[in-house]
């Protein structure tokens, strides 16, 4: 036709528009979590308060292990380090959302704090926000799907890493000779307290069914 080009452009911008508009269709449907239920809401306030009583216990442990171990007691009783990253892990599995392990390791906190007066005080709050975040990381890099023995481990791993820095600013580590000997003791306990054993309780839980009504009992009937 024509310079005019009425047909040709008639028919140009109708496969145009068409275009425009199959695009957004054909691209990934996004979805959005649901917001918490109450229920979920009430595990994580159980998990913080059991857990806040036994992270006080584990103190507990962690000074008589100290006298025990004589003048290798400042250095031996980080093996007990991992103890206080377990809960974050545990309600991330059960849970399965993203910042349920902060939350729980924070409540785990304020009981020691508030309710059985832990010597740390209100530091302790900091600390544990960022050894949960550090707990959480990879399974937020798993987008929350993988509940292997290996993303466990990194979980108590990364927290106790992650947690290392803070604590050695508070007691005043940083240019000592043992800095790094502190910190692979702690990563260790980390992954075999924080992580590892997380995962024993997490997969012991799940058997007796308590938690079938979470998403964890979704994920596992699949």
């Amino acid at each position: 036709m024509s310079g005019d080009g009425t047909p040709e452009t008639t028919v140009k911008g109708a496969s145009e528009s068409a275009g425009s508009t199959a695009t957004p269709a054909q691209g990934p449907r996004r979805t959005r979590r649901a917001p918490w239920s109450l229920k979920e809401l009430m595990l994580v306030v159980v998990l913080g308060v059991v857990f806040g009583f036994l992270y006080w216990a584990l103190v507990q442990g962690w000074i008589a292990f100290a006298a025990v171990t004589g003048p290798f007691g400042d250095l031996t009783q980080h093996v007990l380090l991992g103890g206080w990253l377990i809960v974050a892990p545990v309600a991330i599995a059960i849970i399965q959302r993203p910042g349920a392990g902060i939350v729980a390791e924070v409540l785990a906190s304020v009981i020691e704090v508030v309710f059985l007066g832990s010597a740390v005080g209100p530091l302790l709050f900091v600390a544990a926000a960022i050894q949960g975040a550090g707990s959480e990381l990879p399974f937020t890099a798993t987008r929350y799907r993988s509940y292997s023995w290996l993303t466990y481990a990194v979980s108590g791993g990364l927290g106790a890493f992650a947690v290392f820095f803070f604590s050695a600013f508070r007691a005043g580590w940083y240019g000592t000779d043992l800095f790094w000997t502190r910190l692979a003791i702690q990563v260790v306990s980390g992954v075999v307290l924080g992580g590892l054993l997380a995962k024993v309780v997490v997969d012991a839980l799940a058997r007796t069914g308590v938690v079938d009504s979470f998403a964890i009992g979704r994920t596992a009937s699949r």
